[in-house]
């Protein structure tokens, strides 16, 4: 097939089940993002100016980091490993730094990659009175006071945004998340996967639970990420109760990207607006922004970047419910979910955790833990004993996982700060919470001292 002939759905089912991939061939994946600030005003950083984001991008060459432009502006940087797989840095709308690992063996290898990457990012910011907070939320400032980036897609983004929801602009200037991307071997393998971890993504949330300030106070969540997620565009995000269906496969996700409204295609450097348009017009060559043209399968990969559902397939699948946070909890996220994911048996007892709630829970669920933390219930059991299950089971996967690798350096160590976050019952923004009402004084701009990487 030629990148011009019609597609059909089994070429757009391909390129997700092109993630197919032997166990012994499965790599974890772990992104995360972080907030810009000038150390003398707190403000977020602009992209241009002795002190930008574009300086940032600039200092980091140093360390063999190379640029990626669009319309003559770098917007991102790259890095081969070793082992020849890329690593990037890209900007989020409002600035926010973005390091998205390169696929890894284990938990180790992530956590030192992310620590080279902060290392880097640390001392190039000290060169220019920057630095870098984690969290889930922008404790301070407003969407009118934050930098919008130079990416022809989020023009696109941010005039489409408000007409889907309340908080879709917050979405992209206010919140920074963790993710883990993780592989599966079948079509059985990824249901069963994709089952599980978005069942189980509000408790992730809870446990990550790290964006209680608004505009330099509380602002009644635990997770204001996750609540800006309830009001951004019912089309692409979600619970997706349709998953928990029978007969859920690759072909089933490939029609609700298909129902799914476009944003954009991208001709050479320009993105072409299609917001609100139909995929299903695109294949058909009635694409009003394009008229007469075909999609490509990089138009429809385009496309499956747009999705923002709890959790999302790819070639692989992407956990997307956790709030930014320090080191220690990027390194935590990829450990949880590989626990879960890379041991059989533990994949099973995660799912019976959560094997008779209905959608109804889901969606009940995924919007108390914003709220209550690891205090909500749901099926009749606290979030908390929950979650207290849910890290024992990752820790006994990892144990299994180390026991069968020929060796592998154990990794459950890297669980330990979610252990305590789920024993306490105390999740991070409520420890934060108490600093504020405390030693703090209501000072919110202590955070970004307490509180930088």
């Amino acid at each position: 097939m030629t990148e011009t002939a019609p597609l059909t759905l089994d070429d757009l089912i391909g390129v997700m089940s092109k993630g197919i991939k032997p166990k012994d061939q499965w790599r974890v994946g772990a992104e995360h993002e972080k907030f810009g600030f000038d150390k003398s005003t707190l403000r977020r950083p602009t992209y241009e100016g002795p002190n930008g984001i574009l300086a940032m991008l600039t200092g980091l060459q140093r360390f063999g980091w190379s640029p990626v432009e669009e319309a003559g502006k770098v917007i991102a940087l790259e890095r081969k490993n070793a082992e020849g797989f890329t690593a990037s840095i890209s900007l989020e709308p409002g600035g926010q730094f973005e390091l998205s690992g390169a696929p890894l063996q284990t938990i180790h290898d992530i956590c030192s990659e992310t620590g080279q990457h902060l290392m880097e990012v640390k001392m190039v910011a000290d060169e220019l009175n920057l630095g870098f907070l984690g969290a889930g939320f922008d404790p301070k400032w407003t969407r009118e006071d934050i930098p919008v980036m130079p990416k022809g897609r989020y023009d696109i983004m941010r005039a489409y945004m408000p007409r889907k929801g309340n908080l879709g602009l917050d979405m992209m200037l206010r919140t920074c998340t963790i993710q883990a991307n993780l592989d599966f071997d079948s079509e059985a393998d990824m249901v069963a996967k994709f089952r599980t971890s978005l069942a189980l993504q509000p408790i992730g949330t809870a446990l990550f639970a790290c964006s209680p300030f608004t505009e330099g106070r509380p602002n009644g969540f635990l997770s204001a990420r996750a609540n800006v997620w309830t009001d951004t565009d019912p089309d692409r995000t979600g619970m997706l109760d349709f998953v928990f269906r029978d007969g859920f496969g690759f072909e089933t996700y490939a029609n609700y990207a298909l129902n799914t409204p476009m944003y954009f295609a991208k001709r050479g450097e320009k993105y072409v607006d299609a917001s609100g348009q139909s995929f299903r017009d695109f294949l058909d060559g009635k694409l009003p922004a394009l008229p007469g043209e075909l999609p490509t399968l990089k138009d429809w990969g385009d496309h499956l970047t747009t999705l923002f559902p709890e959790v999302r397939l790819k070639q692989y699948l992407e956990m997307r419910g956790s709030d930014g946070g320090p080191w220690s909890r990027i390194c935590a996220l990829p450990a949880l979910w590989t626990g879960i994911f890379y041991d059989a048996p533990s994949l099973a007892a995660a799912w019976d955790l959560c094997k008779d709630w209905d959608i109804e829970d889901h969606e009940r669920l995924r919007r108390d833990v914003t709220k209550l933390g690891l205090r909500a219930e749901v099926a009749g059991r606290s979030v908390r004993d929950i979650a207290v299950d849910m890290v024992a089971i990752a820790k006994q996967g990892l144990k299994n996982r180390a026991r069968f690798s020929g060796g592998m350096v154990d990794e459950r160590g890297y669980l330990a700060e979610l252990e305590d976050i789920a024993d306490t019952g105390v999740t991070p923004a409520e420890r934060m919470l108490d600093l504020y009402h405390g030693e703090w004084k209501g000072d919110v701009d202590r955070i970004y001292r307490d509180f930088a990487y």
